[in-house]
């Protein structure tokens, strides 16, 4: 059982950056012959989950952004220490929201449509943006 640390997040001006951090433990490094792809959720008040970034441990395709975040937020992994950052620059009130880790087996290409009961999930940080 994958469990995922989530730290950062906090409240922002817009224009502001924010840095998040997600560590896997308990991943057995013996399995990195398997694709591990981890990354960001969000949820905003009223709002529908939305895939926010993406990227693999072991090497592969990506990283995969959604539209809104392209070109504003980078996504990065420290395969020693098992954990993922999600850089956040040029934030704007649209971007306030629970932002959860998500891990899995398996492709990141799958993000958009995959059954969120298969993920791992990390317990979320609020990240709010003030204008």
């Amino acid at each position: 059982q994958v469990e995922l640390v989530e730290s950062g997040g906090g409240s922002v001006q817009a224009g502001g950056s924010q840095r998040l951090s997600c560590t896997a433990s308990r991943w057995k490094s013996s399995s990195r012959n398997i694709n591990f792809c981890m990354g960001w959720y969000r949820r905003a008040p009223g709002k529908e989950r939305e895939g926010v970034a993406f990227s693999y441990f072991s090497e592969g395709s990506g990283p995969y952004y959604a539209d809104s975040v392209k070109g504003r937020f980078t996504i990065s992994q420290d395969d020693v220490d098992n954990t993922v950052f999600l850089e956040m620059n040029s934030l704007n009130p649209e971007d306030t929201a629970m932002y959860y880790c998500a891990a899995w087996w398996g492709s990141c290409s799958s993000w958009r449509t995959r059954d969120p009961e298969l993920n791992y999930w990390g317990q979320g940080t609020q990240v709010t943006v003030s204008s």
